[in-house]
């Protein structure tokens, strides 16, 4: 993902990955819940990236690395989002 994106729904709601490149708070009240969790392992010694349900998606060593891969995958299913709804807009566009 190339910088900061914001989603709007027909209903006005917008989602995104929270940044503070954009004061989100100037546009309206904030809602925010974790995507992911990253807590650290004593038993194996790790850190490990979590959903919501507390299923481990990805371990290292590193939090750094944690942080990282969490990131990149949060803005890769972002960036899937983003494509679905340009193709869907597309179509209706094309079949106008």
């Amino acid at each position: 993902m190339n910088g900061a994106a914001i989603t709007f729904a027909p209903d006005g709601l917008g989602r995104c990955l929270y940044t503070e490149a954009i004061d989100l708070s100037r546009i309206g009240q904030l809602s925010i819940s974790r995507a992911t969790t990253i807590e650290f392992d004593n038993r194996a010694q790790y850190w490990r990236v979590k959903d919501p349900t507390g299923f481990a998606m990805f371990n290292s060593p590193s939090r750094q690395e944690c942080l990282d891969w969490e990131r990149h995958h949060l803005e890769s299913q972002e960036d899937m989002k983003h494509e679905q709804f340009s193709d869907s807009a597309g179509a209706v566009a094309a079949g106008a």
